[in-house]
C-alpha cells in the first residue's frame, strides 16, 4: 500500500503539471493545482484499494489517475470567450 500510495500522489503531480503546463491561463495558480492534483489521486488511490482490495496495483494506480484528472477538471474556468444570446431566441 505505501508504494501504490507514492505512485498514486507521483501521478497526481504530474497530472496536475502537465495541466499547468497546457492550460495555465485556465486553471488558478499553481499551487493550489499541485496540491489538489496529489490530494485527488490519493484519495483515488485509497478508493480504489477499499473497492478492489490487496493484489490489484495497476487498477489502483488506474483509479487515482481517473479520480485526480476528475477533479483536477472542477478547477478548469471558462474561457474569455463567450457567446450571448439574444432575448428574442
Amino acid at each position: 500500500m505505501l508504494w501504490e500510495s507514492l505512485g498514486s500522489a507521483l501521478i497526481g503531480l504530474a497530472v496536475a503539471y502537465a495541466g499547468t503546463r497546457w492550460l495555465p491561463e485556465r486553471l488558478p495558480a499553481r499551487p493550489l493545482v499541485l496540491v489538489t492534483g496529489a490530494l485527488a489521486a490519493l484519495f483515488g488511490g485509497l478508493l480504489t484499494y477499499t473497492v478492489m482490495g490487496d493484489g490489484h496495483p495497476l487498477a489502483t494506480l488506474l483509479g487515482a489517475l481517473v479520480v485526480g484528472v476528475a477533479l483536477l477538471s472542477l478547477l478548469i474556468r471558462p474561457s474569455g470567450r463567450r457567446v450571448r444570446r439574444s432575448a428574442a431566441a
